[in-house]
């Protein structure tokens, strides 16, 4: 391998972790008024009255919204 070779990582614009969507359909969220609560700014408290659902689901479902967004899929060129 020449000095200016060097390992190119895969760019795949596709991912094997599930989707905020997919998450949120196993444990019976619709994931629609999940994002509309995040949208409005409002608690996960909130968000689960609305949803008629646990505080800690709401906290585990938005912190993964912020951290990999609805698809999860993060494509490169």
């Amino acid at each position: 391998m020449e000095e200016n070779d060097s390992f190119k990582q895969s760019r795949v614009p596709w991912s094997a972790e599930p989707s905020l969507k997919e998450m949120a359909a196993e444990v019976g969220v619709d994931v629609g008024g999940l994002i509309e609560g995040i949208k409005n700014e409002q608690t996960d408290e909130e968000i689960a009255a609305d949803l008629g659902v646990s505080e800690r689901l709401v906290c585990h479902l938005r912190n993964r919204f912020y951290s990999h967004g609805i698809d999860s899929v993060m494509g490169q060129d």
